[in-house]
């Protein structure tokens, strides 16, 4: 079972993405691989969070639109030009992979272990839910999303 980010912050890499102004952390032991968007098969029936099934070299991968998971604003993804379309970060959680939609692509990084604070009283609904802890860098919060919970939040009626 992979660790929770908070279990050892002392060795923690993050890799980073933004969502609707958020900045966010997922351990890096979890993520597979970063892709640009890739073409999607809708799923009939399925929540609207669940964009649809990607071919990941042969294995089929659902993509979960990461803005609906949370609660955030939604953001279409029809007709948008290549570089606004949103990227795909493939997790691993327990025997599940899974494609994670975000905005944006940021750095790996390795915050100070001293620096983990607990999640800020601000935050709010289901992103509180998933975020373990929040490092201060450069004038912003990077919130640490632990992907298992994320994954595991019931779906939005």
């Amino acid at each position: 079972m992979t660790p929770s980010p908070a279990a050892d912050a002392a060795h923690m890499q993050l890799c980073t993405f933004s969502l609707d102004g958020l900045h966010f952390g997922v351990d890096v032991l979890q993520v597979q691989e970063v892709l640009r968007f890739q073409e999607m098969t809708p799923v009939p029936l399925a929540p609207p969070e669940t964009r649809g099934l990607i071919n990941l070299r042969g294995q089929v991968v659902p993509a979960v639109d990461l803005r609906l998971r949370l609660g955030l604003a939604e953001r279409p993804l029809d007709g948008l030009a290549p570089e606004d379309q949103p990227m795909n970060v493939i997790v691993r959680a327990g025997d599940d992979t899974v494609s994670l939609l975000v905005d944006q692509i940021g750095d790996v990084v390795e915050p100070a272990a001293d620096a983990l604070e607990p999640p800020p009283e601000t935050l709010t609904g289901r992103v509180r839910d998933v975020v373990t802890g929040v490092y201060k860098l450069d004038g912003q919060l990077l919130l640490v999303m632990d992907a298992d919970r994320t994954l595991n939040l019931p779906a939005r009626a």
